[in-house]
């Protein structure tokens, strides 16, 4: 698997991104960890998790167990500079974690620590924001998003906050870089001027939903990204597993994410098995793996993007981590972008 800058930091990175939601609810630890095992087998060692996970459901009672099992695989196997280990600080409203309380300087230095030590190591290397405090259209929100009330002032203060508390805690050696999720562009432009004008830390990258079921970032988003060398992490590549054709006829597999979250968080639309049918077809007519198809298609944009896959099986896992030899021909971007056109945002 090939290793990859990220963005304009000094991070080598695999072309993929292994996902880690799952473990402590759908997975166990020793799960978790033949996945962590199997993953770092491949090349592939850059790893996402979250302060939050697991999820399908997200409780009090779980916040930390999938940081805790990555902290037990750590402290078993070693060799903890082999991988880029990202993590995030929980946005505002998520009542599981600290009450729902808003990102501050001071929650993200306690957060940090916390993270730390569930992942029994000394060092962070990219520390997101899982979603920013003023909201934003992610997690289909965009279908009545009203950016009102937004107080530029205080955005921007709260900006600068963050900004010089991640300086400090890179100082100290407790995170190396910085980073987005679930962000905007006038957002993301907005911290990266500040961070220039103010000499503060860099925003490394945005951690945004994309695939072929979810393409908001192919405009202004795909612009950004070039221009300031901002690398778009992909969360759900495989629509949740959708792409995967796993759902196809609107059925509920046993065990599967779909009979935790029927809907799939609002993904579940009159619209979404006519466009999941269209790619399938795509992938069959090639004779690709559906699955590895929408992985390629990711790291083929005209942007930087990794891909972050998640798995709750060795065998979805495998079928994920060889995509990383596929490169999809013209033909098969041709036939993509025509069902994009007939099938755009289905949900």
């Amino acid at each position: 698997m090939k290793q990859i800058r990220l963005g304009a930091t000094d991070l080598m990175v695999s072309e993929l991104c292994l996902g880690t939601m799952t473990w402590g609810t759908q997975n166990t630890e020793a799960e978790g960890h033949a996945q962590m095992d199997m993953a770092l087998g491949h090349g592939c060692t850059f790893w996402d998790t979250a302060e939050m996970y697991p999820v399908n459901p997200i409780t009090a009672e779980t916040v930390g167990r999938t940081e805790e099992i990555i902290g037990t695989w750590l402290a078993s196997r070693k060799g903890r500079d082999r991988l880029v280990i990202a993590t995030k600080i929980t946005g505002e409203g998520q009542k599981a974690v600290r009450d729902g309380a808003p990102i501050t300087g001071a929650t993200m230095r306690a957060a940090v620590d916390a993270s730390l030590k569930r992942l029994q190591t000394d060092v962070i290397d990219l520390y997101q924001m899982h979603w920013p405090n003023r909201g934003s259209y992610h997690f289909r929100q965009i279908w009545d998003y009203d950016p009102h009330p937004l107080d530029r002032a205080e955005v921007t203060d709260h900006m600068l906050d963050i900004l010089r508390t991640a300086d400090d805690l890179i100082r100290a050696g407790k995170i190396r870089h910085i980073a987005l999720s679930n962000d905007s562009v006038w957002g993301t432009a907005r911290w990266l001027h500040l961070a220039e004008i103010h000499g503060l830390p860099r925003m490394a990258s945005v951690q945004n939903e994309y695939s072929l079921l979810c393409r908001q970032f192919d405009s202004d988003w795909a612009e950004l990204s070039v221009a300031e060398n901002l690398p778009l992490l992909a969360f759900s590549p495989l629509a949740t597993g959708l792409l995967t054709g796993k759902y196809a006829g609107d059925v509920i597999p046993d065990g599967s994410r779909r009979s935790l979250n029927p809907q799939l968080g609002g993904r579940i639309t009159p619209r979404v098995f006519p466009a999941v049918a269209a790619y399938l077809g795509i992938a069959a007519r090639h004779g690709l793996d559906p699955a590895q198809m929408a992985l390629a298609f990711c790291r083929q944009r005209p942007f930087p993007c990794i891909p972050i896959f998640g798995a709750t099986t060795l065998e979805q896992l495998k079928t994920a981590l060889d995509a990383a030899s596929l490169t999809l021909s013209d033909e098969v971007l041709d036939d993509i972008a025509l069902a994009h056109r007939d099938h755009p945002q289905p949900y």
